[in-house]
């Protein structure tokens, strides 16, 4: 694996990364859940993982069942969803893959 030489690189690799998690999570959970939440739903998803985030960063050892990387992620992936859920994206188009 190489490491990117530039920072638009590095975001792409990124957002990869979100793509590949949205796509097993969405395998495992479908839409319905989501769906059933709303956006109001989806933020307060966020805020749950955002408190666990602080207090895993608060933490002075490795946290032992989540990882504060895995954390980031969902938010990111969360923060997406949302964004797509306000298009009506979410709601209405189905995943290709």
């Amino acid at each position: 694996m190489t490491t990117p030489q530039y920072l638009d690189d590095a975001f792409e690799k990124e957002c990869e990364e979100l793509l590949k998690v949205f796509l097993k999570k969405h395998k495992d959970y479908g839409k319905g859940n989501i769906l059933e939440i709303g956006e109001l739903g989806i933020a307060f998803r966020i805020a749950e993982k955002v408190s666990r985030l602080k207090n895993l960063l608060a933490k002075t050892d490795e946290p032992e069942n989540e990882s504060i990387d895995d954390t980031w992620t969902d938010i990111a992936v969360y923060a997406v969803i949302a964004k797509l859920f306000r298009k009506k994206q979410f709601q209405d188009l189905e995943v290709r893959r």
